[in-house]
């Protein structure tokens, strides 16, 4: 037996009933549809729901998924901290002189040159900003995270704020 020998047995391949072609025999005037009423038309749109407010509406609009687990930085740049007329640079004379955002985690990257010896703390810092900042002959500290087991607590869930 081939391909081309294989064929449906007779009888269950009928053609389609063509409705809605006059009023002799089966299908005609209503085509089945009943009389009047939405099933009757054919225009109903695609996520209708009988006129109850549609799900597309009933969610919240472009919100997506937030992570409640993320840790964001803010970053810093060398360049930025070449400005700066400080020997030591923490989050809190960051924040003071308007660069980040007071509470913040900060963290340092590689992105223009230090050319004075200073002390860095921060969060995190590139590898070359790390490099940068010693060869200037400054020191560079890691700052301990403000909660612990590496996850901040969960915004607004109220078992994290007990």
């Amino acid at each position: 037996m081939k391909l081309h020998d294989l064929h449906s047995p007779p009888g269950s391949r009928r053609p389609k009933r063509r409705v809605g072609r006059g009023t002799a025999g089966k299908g005609g005037k209503t085509a089945g549809r009943g009389t009047k009423g939405q099933g009757a038309r054919n225009n109903i749109k695609p996520g209708f729901e009988g006129g109850q407010l549609p799900l597309t509406q009933r969610l919240p609009k472009l919100r997506g998924f937030a992570n409640p687990f993320r840790i964001s930085y803010q970053v810093v740049n060398l360049k930025r901290l070449n400005m700066l007329e400080a020997a030591s640079v923490d989050p809190e004379y960051l924040a003071k002189e308007g660069v980040v955002r007071k509470g913040s985690l900060v963290k340092i990257l590689g992105d223009g040159s230090v050319d004075k010896a200073m002390t860095v703390k921060a969060h995190k810092f590139s590898e070359s900003a790390k490099s940068s900042i010693e060869q200037a002959g400054g020191k560079v500290e890691i700052l301990p995270l403000p909660f612990k087991g590496g996850r901040p607590p969960v915004k607004g869930n109220a078992l994290a704020n007990r």
